[in-house]
């Protein structure tokens, strides 16, 4: 099993010293990963089923903090959870991406797109709400394309995205893994089709949960894939037992990602380290 843990920048704050800090200790701690999340933009009344999102939140760029965080680290994978992939322009986001990786000596291993549940942010950023799926695959098969392309260029003709010859350096120093996120069969089948991973967030029940399973894996199958190399990743808390891991195990799961509950840098040092030497990290 990996273990992965996640900075909050709307709970933890946007200080670049709590920040550096915390990625200090989860390296230390001897965690696998780092995730950040993103919202590109809030509105009043903003809600994600009945948890309301102050527009004020936060909401730190991810990638930026990512970079910052490669700078000041040496071992811990980079990780989004999830980044709002229909949102961004595959083209630019290519470039991004594949130059996170080489700053940071090839860490940019856990990026996990998803497609975002408010409209007002869709709209924000000129984006059919209705299309944002659509825009996710599309996008997904862009960044492939263009990080595989070579000095001949690439083209894409799509619904979305058009080009031709197009060349996008620098090149992920290895192939870039792409995990999706989401707690919907469409994300499952996602997962299956055009995913290194799934990362279902949600409170789904454990029913739901193998059923989106199977259905990313029987589309991975349907497309020529081998089910068995998807990564399956799940949210978990700091204090969960050894046998709470097992049982997440013995369903397929690969990865916890969990987060500390407080944001007290001691007690958070204190819960992380707790973790750590339960599970035998370091």
């Amino acid at each position: 099993m990996k273990f992965g843990i996640s900075y909050s920048t709307p709970f933890f704050g946007v200080d670049p010293e709590q920040l550096l800090g915390f990625a200090r200790d989860v390296e230390e701690c001897g965690f696998e990963s780092l995730y950040l999340p993103e919202h590109v933009a809030l509105h009043p009344g903003a809600k994600i089923g009945d948890v309301a999102l102050p527009p004020s939140l936060p909401f730190a760029d991810p990638l930026a903090c990512l970079s910052f965080i490669a700078a000041g680290t040496s071992r811990i994978l980079l990780g989004t959870g999830v980044l709002l992939l229909p949102y961004h322009h595959p083209v630019t986001l290519a470039k991004r991406l594949a130059t996170i990786d080489v700053l940071s000596g090839g860490r940019m291993r856990l990026l996990t797109v998803g497609v975002g549940a408010l409209a007002g942010e869709a709209n924000a950023v000129g984006v059919d709400f209705a299309t944002r799926g659509r825009r996710a695959d599309e996008a997904i098969d862009v960044l492939r394309a263009l990080w595989a392309g070579d000095e001949s260029g690439v083209g894409f003709e799509g619904e979305f995205y058009c080009f031709d010859d197009v060349c996008v350096y620098p090149k992920p120093l290895a192939e870039l893994p792409i995990h999706v996120g989401g707690s919907s069969s469409a994300a499952a089948r996602r997962a299956g089709v055009r995913g290194d991973g799934f990362f279902p967030g949600g409170r789904l029940t454990a029913e739901e949960r193998r059923r989106q399973l199977s259905i990313a894996r029987a589309a991975a199958v349907s497309v020529g894939r081998d089910p068995g190399l998807l990564e399956y990743t799940r949210w978990g808390s700091l204090d969960m037992s050894v046998e709470d891991v097992e049982a997440l195990a013995s369903e397929g799961v690969t990865r916890v990602v969990v987060s500390p509950g407080t944001a007290e840098v001691g007690r958070r040092r204190d819960e992380m380290g707790a973790f750590a030497s339960r599970f035998g990290l370091g």
